[in-house]
């Protein structure tokens, strides 16, 4: 309990800064003037006939409707859960086995996992407010409109980047699911051949496709295929069946088995702490969306915003823990990159679990891949009137094939999370938020409260905590 209450207070200080700032002055980042009409308006945009330094609060629309878009706060909150718990979390009992191998190196992970989601939902909070502030609609207008617009690439790749990295976690994922699902019919079909067969039977077709409104509703099963896995890593692990005397410990490779010994909370002072920390930056990456969030959100005011953000992230929270905490605790230094691969085929909770993953991630596949193909798209500045089915087609294989390729090398998931969050996950949700938020003060002059000028220095200080932890991530995960 005490550990949720820590958290709570920590989600709670994330939102506060925006509420002192609303309270302070008619100017401040949380006030937005509205028409006469009822609709809202950014605060602070930068003029197009004006210098780079010229701000005024005769600001055009930020959103059509009554102050924002038509999504109530519960489905919203339901969206960004869904959003932020992706199969990027059963890598976390891998995280904690990467510093220690006894059942207490629990308790510090938790707070670990706790304390970078507060972070993390101060910045998602901070990206929203900076839409207000700017009339952006999108993380990389964010930064055009506060940095500039010389520089706006950087966010825009690093975007792209990181949702190629995603696609190619969902290959590895896919990759070993399948394999193990025919394992667990009796057909043995190596790792390579799985991803293969279905890369090109399943994935390719889907890619292929224009219109993906039909998928949509599948992501849904994703949440409920997270939410099983939970309850039924919970019940193995009260049950005792992968204990040393249970009936499915024999059924893995010995690498797979419970490796429980004497490292436990106090490990978490190991540098190899860093992997896990690193890794909690790509599984709570959801940061290029935040704009889109923020628009969407039905009378967003800065308030009604943080209350979906901070339930949010806390839920989410109680997610990441749960799987890390079971699975770790019931394989201790021998949990894998990707947390299924310890459960026996022969169980049929792990099996239903792996179902309900693979179904998820297939069709949810051509939505993460879709958004790494038109990033490239943007990248290169192809306009939208000259992206035929032809150009899209050809990318498409180019983009696959590459994926495919790179998750037929690198099998170990923990890998791909941790490296992936040291780099381009510490920059997307510390970093760039933070420097942009400052261009955004110091453009405002005048005009910008004390509040804001004093959170700056909150927001910089998480972005040299995102360097410092990149720096030590990145040299952990590549094993210097």
């Amino acid at each position: 309990m005490k550990l949720l209450s820590t958290a709570a207070l920590l989600l709670l200080a994330a939102a506060a800064p925006a509420a002192d700032a609303r309270r302070a002055a008619p100017s401040s980042v949380a006030t937005i003037p509205r028409r006469s009409g009822g609709k809202r308006r950014a605060a602070f945009v930068k003029r197009s006939d004006a210098s780079a330094a010229s701000w005024t609060s005769d600001a055009r629309e930020v959103r059509g409707g009554e102050g924002g878009g038509t999504a109530t706060m519960t489905s919203h909150m339901f969206n960004l859960i869904k959003a932020t718990v992706g199969v990027g979390v059963l890598s976390l009992p891998a995280g904690i086995a990467a510093f220690g191998d006894n059942p207490s190196a629990v308790l510090p992970a938790a707070a670990l996992i706790a304390s970078i989601g507060a972070i993390a939902a101060y910045n998602f909070s901070l990206l929203g407010r900076l839409c207000a502030m700017t009339g952006a609609t999108s993380y990389r207008g964010a930064w055009e409109k506060s940095v500039g617009e010389s520089t706006a690439w950087i966010p825009g790749s690093s975007c792209v980047i990181k949702t190629f990295f995603a696609v190619l976690a969902y290959s590895m994922v896919l990759g070993d699911t399948f394999s193990a699902l025919f394992e667990t019919v009796g057909m043995s079909v190596s790792r390579e051949k799985a991803l293969i067969g279905l890369t090109l039977v399943v994935l390719l077709p889907l890619c292929l496709l224009k219109d993906l409104s039909s998928l949509a509703p599948f992501s849904l099963a994703g949440m409920a295929a997270m939410l099983y896995t939970v309850v039924a890593m919970a019940i193995r692990y009260f049950d005792g069946s992968y204990a040393k005397e249970g009936g499915f410990a024999m059924d893995v490779a010995e690498s797979l088995r419970p490796a429980i010994g004497t490292k436990g909370a106090s490990a978490v002072f190991s540098s190899n702490a860093f992997i896990l920390i690193c890794m909690l930056s790509t599984a709570y990456m959801a940061h290029f969306n935040a704009p889109k969030f923020y628009l969407e959100l039905k009378d967003n005011t800065i308030a009604r915003w943080n209350t979906v953000v901070s339930t949010s992230f806390a839920i989410s929270i109680l997610f990441f823990i749960g799987i890390a905490a079971f699975g770790f605790a019931t394989f201790g230094g021998a949990s894998n990159g990707f947390i299924l691969n310890n459960y026996s085929t022969k169980d049929s909770l792990a099996s239903f679990s792996r179902v309900a993953v693979a179904f998820a991630l297939v069709f949810t596949y051509p939505l993460a891949f879709t958004g790494c193909r038109d990033g490239l798209l943007e990248m290169m500045k192809v306009p939208k009137e000259e992206r035929t089915d032809a150009k899209l087609n050809n990318l498409t294989y180019i983009v696959l094939g590459l994926v495919t390729a790179v998750a037929l090398k690198i099998t170990d998931l923990s890998f791909i999370m941790s490296f992936g969050g040291a780099t381009l996950g510490n920059a997307l949700i510390y970093v760039y938020p933070a420097l942009m938020f400052r261009s955004a003060v110091k453009n405002m002059g005048e005009d910008a409260t004390a509040a804001q000028k004093m959170e700056v220095y909150l927001a910089l200080t998480f972005a040299a905590v995102g360097i410092g932890m990149g720096c030590v991530g990145t040299k952990q995960a590549l094993g210097l």
